[in-house]
């Protein structure tokens, strides 16, 4: 439910509610008041039904602000001139990752919220970007760069960041502590007040703030504030189930974290009733489906099960695995939607396969992907071992071959990823380098020694031009036919994030599902040959409606006799729809 169904009394309730809640030392009426005050005036009050949130017209483009690069021209005017010359009507949506002034990790130890990368360009370019598509924004939440203001003034014992920070005492059990890296959890930091040891999850660059001070919420619901202003309107909150820390828990998935979230929507809603929120959770299926709430938390939540899954099914040429979790997923809540995608710029989570691939076929899985140029990251568990926590490859590379070696079927296997993304319930997400079939940077990766620049490109225009420019390379032929797929899928009502979808049974090398929209005017059965030979399938098996014609969209190709067979051949995508409204 939006803000905009809820009347300002009964807003505020539930804000001082959750206020109450999180926060029972503080004046609940006065902190309700700042957080209003702190998120700013407001932008748009339409009522925005569930269904009208989004549709099958929508599609996320991920990318840096200088994943392109042309001499002479700030990096984000060149994504916006290469996305009107080629992308125009393509994506409705893009994903520019954190673009602030940063220490690390590529923008994910920011600095500065309040202000644009000099290096990228500045908020004009960011509110250009956001006239013409629907802009997603990182809201890195869960922790800050050693080098910002903030913990600058932490170790000054100076406001604003004195007391901002997470502290913890060495010598306290912090085993149970989960978190997705192998480096010591605290950080040594000499202050004014003596030698403090400050929490950081991710690395010593990156300092966890203290959402237990509400000083710290009343900031990051001002930068809220600041994004929805600049034009952004879906807002991505990163690494948001560490945020909450309580000793003695694992600080992950607390309560608080949920409540804090819970907070942050209803007044991102009150702020601009078309906002969403995305919750980034790179953790377990069952975890990451708790970020949907009672349909009061995320809008949209990362489908992280699906990358590891559609990898392993093409890599093994069967659907077993990807099928039973596909069966086992709920619809999403009404106003609430799955974030469909295969690549980021991240590596392919491997936690989210926990409990969904057997040891052994994980094993088998990372060593076909090393045999293909990848690394392998790891995290520490609770007992001290460290564990594969990732798969670090660009997804072109992830699809050399099988688990029977490499082929010549890369380009195919890529293109029958996308394929699946796009069908599947959701809301699909292309990484910018898919489109390219961008390969292993290697040279990056020797830079930086950091595993994730293998898939962290920066492309220059004209070597980009000449990839996608050149006749029958993997680079013109993925770009070609993954754009072409897009605007099939936009035109198909049954590939509405929320229309129906119901997995089919044929066989493990026939991965299949049928999608049909919410009026029951359209089906969608999604069929995909997994292997490298031919298949048949009946279409009896698919109980097509005989008084209707049927039609393959990615083909164009008419089915004449419904209780007949088609051949799949190796790698091939059908999308066989009754629908004449093309």
């Amino acid at each position: 439910m939006t803000t905009d169904f809820l009347s300002m009394d009964e807003l505020k309730q539930k804000i001082h509610a959750l206020i109450t809640s999180l926060y029972p030392h503080s004046d609940p009426e006065t902190l309700t008041q700042a957080c209003f005050d702190a998120i700013g005036p407001r932008l748009n009050k339409d009522v925005v039904a569930p269904e009208r949130l989004w549709s099958e017209r929508d599609c996320l483009l991920i990318t840096y602000g200088n994943s392109l690069r042309e001499a002479g021209h700030k990096p984000l005017d060149t994504l916006q001139n290469f996305l009107h010359q080629k992308l125009q009507d393509t994506f409705s949506a893009v994903h520019i990752l954190p673009f602030f002034p940063h220490s690390s990790d590529d923008g994910f130890a920011v600095i500065d919220y309040t202000q644009v990368d000099p290096e990228l360009g500045d908020w004009d370019d960011i509110n250009a970007l956001s006239q013409d598509f629907k802009l997603m924004a990182d809201l890195v939440i869960n922790h800050v760069s050693s080098q910002s203001l903030w913990f600058r003034n932490y170790q000054y014992g100076k406001d604003p960041g004195r007391d901002y920070f997470v502290e913890a005492d060495p010598n306290y059990d912090l085993s149970n502590v989960v978190r997705p890296r192998t480096s010591p959890l605290l950080r040594k930091t000499d202050t004014a007040n003596g030698v403090k040891q400050v929490w950081c999850t991710f690395s010593h660059d990156q300092v966890d703030v203290d959402f237990r001070n509400e000083k710290v919420l009343l900031e990051y619901l001002g930068i809220i504030g600041r994004y929805l202003d600049e034009g952004a309107q879906w807002i991505r909150l990163d690494a948001v189930a560490f945020l909450w820390k309580e000793l003695g828990t694992p600080c992950i998935h607390l309560q608080q974290t949920h409540d804090v979230v819970k907070l942050i929507r209803l007044l991102t809603e009150y702020k601009n009733a078309h906002a969403l929120l995305i919750s980034e959770t790179n953790v377990p299926n069952r975890e990451n489906l708790t970020y949907f709430g009672n349909s009061n938390e995320a809008h949209i939540i990362y489908n992280f099960s699906l990358p590891p899954l559609v990898i392993h099914a093409l890599l093994a040429g069967d659907c077993t695995y990807l099928k039973s979790w596909m069966m086992s997923m709920p619809p999403p809540p009404v106003g609430c939607a799955y974030l469909n995608f295969t690549a980021s710029h991240d590596g392919i989570g491997l936690r989210p396969a926990e409990g969904l691939l057997s040891d052994e076929e994980l094993g088998q899985m990372l060593s076909t992907l090393e045999s293909f140029g990848g690394k392998i990251s790891s995290r520490t568990d609770a007992e001290g071992n460290a564990k594969p926590y990732e798969a670090n490859i660009s997804l072109f590379d992830a699809f050399k071959g099988t688990l029977n070696g490499t082929d010549q079927w890369q380009v195919e296997r890529l293109i029958m990823s996308q394929a699946i993304m796009l069908s599947v319930e959701g809301i699909p997400a292309f990484y910018i380098h898919t489109l390219f079939a961008t390969p292993n940077d290697y040279d990056k990766l020797e830079t930086t020694g950091h595993n994730r620049s293998i898939n962290r490109r920066n492309w220059s225009l004209s070597d980009l031009d000449a990839r996608l420019n050149k006749p029958g390379g993997p680079g013109e032929r993925v770009f070609n036919e993954l754009t072409r797929l897009i605007k099939i899928r936009s035109a198909q009502p049954a590939f509405h994030p929320n229309a129906t979808q119901f997995t089919l049974h044929i066989r493990p090398e026939i991965f299949a599902f049928w999608r049909q929209s919410i009026r029951r005017s359209q089906s969608v059965f999604c069929i995909y040959n997994l292997t490298d030979q031919p298949q048949e399938v009946s279409l009896a098996d698919l109980n097509l409606i005989s008084t209707e014609q049927w039609f393959d969209l990615i083909s164009d190709q008419a089915m004449d006799d419904l209780y007949g067979k088609i051949t799949l051949q190796p790698y091939q995508n059908v999308w066989l729809t009754n629908y004449c409204g093309r």
